[in-house]
């Protein structure tokens, strides 16, 4: 049987005035109250009937998404949840997997094509924000390389989350802290090598070797093995992401070398393999759910004319601690 606004008025306990005021994304709702219908619209799975309300309202009632790649768990989790979150305000996605604008006009910012767009991960914005502002498409960028205060923005305080990976290992007792770092043109990549030396420097100590990687697991192995070659371990990693935490640790078990027993590990994202390796992979959790559901909200807010300025808004990481780190043995 169809679900009808009805049904979702009863689920959330709330007025069919309520829903529909959150349907069509009035300013006059309560956040809670809008809470509570987009998730009764979700367990009903109820979907408004988009192609009455496009007609209506002039628009396509599709968000366009472009990503740089989907070979990431962490990606895949945000673009999951637009997705879901696009549909309980009566959206569709439109997803495309690009590098970037180049020398091309991107077909999904053509004209009429969508109502709004989610740029995730871009590494050349500034080509984005000119091209959008230009033709007077709402959009929001995420995770992105340059912190552009006249847009909408939704970042990671991926500081911290260096900070609390490195920290983690001083207060287990390791003195003996390697980085691996990400590519420089990712601001992911600079700022949490930037929390890893803050930690450093006030528990007194200095970086015992800093690597440059590329997210690979090709990286974290090959750095694994010429540390080994060299004969100068660590005791501890904080690796910039999980790919190249598992690389590493692919490279010390070959060997014989045992973590969390004479080395411990720290990677970054809490990717879906984290938790089924052996050991289980302590990392740094992105909100997935939270970037995913800010970015939708900041966009609705545009459609809408409810967003008055730009603005930025950044999101905690979560340190996981799993079975990869441990006191170092003496």
């Amino acid at each position: 049987m169809r679900v009808s606004i009805f049904d979702v008025a009863k689920k959330s306990g709330l007025s069919v005035v309520t829903v529909s005021r959150v349907l069509n994304n009035s300013s006059s709702v309560r956040e809670k109250n809008r809470q509570k219908v987009l998730d009764a619209m979700r367990e009903l799975n109820y979907h408004p009937n988009a192609a009455a309300r496009s007609l209506a309202k002039g628009k396509t009632r599709i968000i366009g998404l472009i990503v740089t790649t989907l070979q990431d768990s962490f990606l895949d989790e945000v673009v999951n949840e637009v997705t879901n979150t696009l549909e309980a305000h009566g959206y569709y996605l439109a997803l495309s997997v690009s590098p970037g604008l180049e020398n091309e006009e991107h077909y999904l910012i053509q004209e009429d094509r969508v109502d709004g767009l989610i740029i995730l991960s871009p590494i050349k914005e500034e080509q984005y924000v000119v091209e959008l502002t230009k033709r007077k498409i709402p959009f929001v960028l995420i995770d992105n390389q340059k912190i552009i205060p006249s847009v909408f923005n939704v970042i990671v305080n991926n500081f911290q989350g260096g900070y609390d990976a490195t920290r983690h290992l001083i207060e287990l007792g390791h003195t003996k802290i390697a980085h691996i770092r990400g590519p420089e043109y990712f601001l992911s990549s600079v700022e949490r090598e930037k929390g890893y030396r803050q930690a450093l420097r006030e528990a007194g100590l200095q970086p015992f070797a800093i690597e440059q990687g590329a997210f690979a697991m090709d990286d974290g192995y090959l750095i694994g093995r010429k540390w080994m070659e060299a004969d100068r371990l660590p005791t501890a990693v904080f690796a910039c992401d999980d790919n190249m935490a598992v690389g590493l640790i692919n490279a010390l078990m070959q060997e014989g070398i045992r973590v969390p027993d004479h080395v411990s590990v720290v990677g970054y994202d809490d990717q879906y393999f984290a938790s089924a390796l052996h050991p289980h992979l302590t990392t740094v959790k992105q909100p997935t759910v939270q970037i995913g559901r800010t970015a939708v909200d900041l966009l609705m807010k545009q459609i809408n004319g409810n967003a008055i300025r730009s603005k930025t808004v950044k999101l905690e990481p979560k340190l996981i601690v799993r079975n990869s780190t441990a006191a170092p043995r003496m």
